[in-house]
């Protein structure tokens, strides 16, 4: 096995990189969280929700986290076509965790940017 065969094998295997880097983004947590909090919404709903998101972003985003199986995309055989994202039982499980993750950082942001402006200060 060639060198670039072996390091690709890594990656796959990497519950690191194969997994949290897809909704380790800087949308994709968010994303999850307003699906969360609103139960179904749609694509529309999610832009006004998070207003600094492109179109193409959030559309992007939805796309990976529906391929991983944290999101569900029901759509309705309408005129014009309405379409709703849901959370599945597995992107449900990820809640807690991101909750877990944002007090830890609610508690700490203070000493984090003091760290930082001390460490851009010596720079």
């Amino acid at each position: 096995m060639g060198r670039k065969e072996e390091k690709n094998s890594i990656i796959e295997i990497c519950p690191i990189r194969n997994v949290v880097a897809r909704f380790g983004n800087k949308w994709a947590l968010l994303v999850i969280v307003f699906i969360n909090e609103s139960g179904k919404v749609r694509f529309s709903q999610l832009r006004k929700l998070i207003p600094d998101i492109s179109s193409k972003m959030l559309a992007s985003t939805l796309d990976v986290l529906e391929a991983d199986g944290l999101v569900f995309r029901t759509v309705y055989p309408e005129v014009p076509v309405r379409v709703e994202y849901e959370l599945t039982e597995m992107g449900r499980s990820l809640v807690p965790l991101i909750d877990a993750l944002t007090d830890w950082a609610l508690n700490h942001q203070e000493a984090i940017l003091a760290h930082r402006r001390s460490s851009d200060k010596s720079r």
